[in-house]
C-alpha cells in the first residue's frame, strides 16, 4: 500500500461516520488524500471488491453485520471547491453542501439556499438529487465527473442520467464532483434567506440528534410526515429507536440502538400507514451492508 498517499484502515466501526450512529464494522476504510489518488487505489483493488463511496453517512443505514467491500471517505480527500467560469463552480464528492451554501454567499450566487438544508455531501446529493427549502441538486447541474471501476474518470451532461424526485439514473459510475450553475445575485441577501430557513427548520426538525434526516419519501401530493402523525405513531419506540415527537418524518436513534432496531421500527410505520390510510411510504434513505 506504500504508493497510495491515503490512510487504510482495517476492521473500523462504521457508526462514527454516520448520522444514526448505527451500524457494523468495514473490512477496510481508506481516506484518499486526493482525487488522483483514490483513481490509483480503485485502480489497484481486487476486482470482487465493490467499493462504497461514503460521505457523511446521512440518508444511509449501515447494518449490523457491516460491509465486506472496502469504504472510500470522501469527505477524507474529495474537498475542492472552487470557481471554474464566472457563474459555474466546482465541488468534489467529499464537500459538505453546508459549504458549499457559504461559498455561494461568499460569491455572490443567488437559488443557492437549499444547500444549506442538505445534511450531506456533493456526491450524496447527486446520487439521489438531494433538495431542501425548494431547492433540488439536479437543477444546477452543468457536468458531472464520475469515476468507473477501473479507476478512470469521466465528465458528463445531464442529459446522460434520467432524473425524478430523490432518485438518479444513469450510468454506473461514482459521483467524484460536480460542476454548478447558479444565476449570480445578492450574497448578503442569500445568506438573510439561508437564516431564516434554517431557523424555521430548526423549530420544526429534531436538529441535533441522531437521525438520517427525513425517513420516508414524500408520497405525491401529501407529506410522509402528516401519514405517520395520523396514524398516530409520534413517538412509537422499538429498542432504541423512537418516531420524533417533533416531527413524524424523523426516526432517532436515543443513545443504545441498532440498525435492526431502525429497520424494525420503518417496517412497522410501512404497515401501520399502509393499513390506516392505504399508501405505501417508501424510504429516502439507502441501507447497505450484512445482518448480523
Amino acid at each position: 500500500m506504500k504508493a497510495f498517499e491515503g490512510e487504510l484502515l482495517l476492521n473500523v466501526s462504521l457508526a462514527p461516520y454516520t448520522t444514526w450512529r448505527v451500524g457494523g464494522l468495514a473490512a477496510q476504510l481508506y481516506k484518499p488524500k486526493n482525487l488522483q489518488d483514490l483513481s490509483l487505489f480503485i485502480k489497484n483493488l481486487p476486482k470482487n471488491d465493490h467499493p462504497f463511496f461514503l460521505g457523511l453517512g446521512s440518508n444511509l443505514l449501515v447494518r449490523d453485520g457491516g460491509l465486506k467491500d472496502t469504504v472510500i471517505l470522501t469527505q477524507a480527500g474529495l474537498t475542492a471547491l472552487a470557481m471554474l467560469e464566472d457563474n459555474i463552480f466546482r465541488a468534489e464528492a467529499g464537500v459538505t453542501c453546508a459549504k458549499v451554501a457559504k461559498f455561494c454567499v461568499k460569491n455572490n450566487f443567488a437559488q443557492a439556499e437549499f444547500f444549506a438544508g442538505i445534511p450531506g455531501t456533493i456526491g450524496g446529493a447527486l446520487a439521489m438529487n438531494a433538495g431542501a427549502f425548494g431547492g433540488v441538486t439536479w437543477d444546477y447541474v452543468a457536468a458531472v465527473e464520475t469515476m468507473d471501476r477501473e479507476g478512470n474518470i469521466h465528465l458528463r451532461t445531464p442529459s446522460e442520467y434520467q432524473i425524478s424526485y430523490r432518485t438518479v439514473a444513469g450510468p454506473k459510475e461514482w459521483f467524484v464532483a460536480g460542476h454548478f450553475k447558479l444565476p449570480k445575485g445578492d450574497g448578503e441577501q442569500t445568506q438573510k434567506n439561508i437564516k431564516a430557513l434554517l431557523k424555521l427548520r430548526n423549530e420544526k426538525q429534531p436538529i441535533g440528534l441522531p437521525s438520517c434526516g427525513s425517513v420516508f419519501k414524500n408520497p405525491e401530493g401529501d407529506h410522509a410526515g402528516r401519514l405517520i402523525e395520523s396514524c398516530g405513531l409520534k413517538g412509537c419506540r422499538i429498542g432504541g429507536v423512537e418516531v420524533s415527537l417533533k416531527h413524524a418524518n424523523f426516526i432517532i436513534n436515543t443513545g443504545d440502538a441498532t440498525a435492526q432496531d431502525i429497520e424494525s421500527l420503518v417496517a412497522h410505520i410501512q404497515k401501520i400507514v399502509s393499513e390506516k390510510m392505504g399508501i405505501y411510504l417508501n424510504p429516502e434513505f439507502k441501507i447497505v451492508g450484512e445482518l448480523p
